[in-house]
C-alpha cells in the first residue's frame, strides 16, 4: 500500500479511524520506554563497577536518554502528520 492510497482512505473514512493515532503512539513510545530502562540500568551497572568513572558514565548515560527519547518524540509528530 503507498502512503497516497492510505492518506486518501484516511481522508475518507475520517469518522472510523479517529482514536489510532493515540494507539499508534502508545506502541510508538514503548520502544524508547524499554530503551531508557537498558541505557539507565546499564551505567548505574558501570557506575558500580567504577565508581570513578562516575562523570563520564553519567554524561553518556544523558546523552543515550536524549537520544532515545527522541524516538518517542518522531513518534508522536508522526502520529499528528497521518
Amino acid at each position: 500500500m503507498s502512503l497516497a492510497y492510505l492518506a486518501q482512505e484516511a481522508a475518507t473514512n475520517s469518522d472510523k479511524i479517529k482514536g489510532y493515532g493515540a494507539i499508534g503512539y502508545g506502541l510508538a513510545a514503548i520502544g524508547p520506554g524499554i530503551g531508557v530502562g537498558i541505557v539507565v540500568g546499564k551505567a548505574i551497572e558501570g557506575i558500580a563497577r567504577q565508581p570513578e568513572l562516575q562523570g563520564t558514565i553519567r554524561t553518556n548515560m544523558f546523552l543515550g536518554i536524549a537520544f532515545t527519547e527522541a524516538l518517542a518524540l518522531i513518534g508522536l509528530v508522526a502520529g499528528f502528520i497521518f
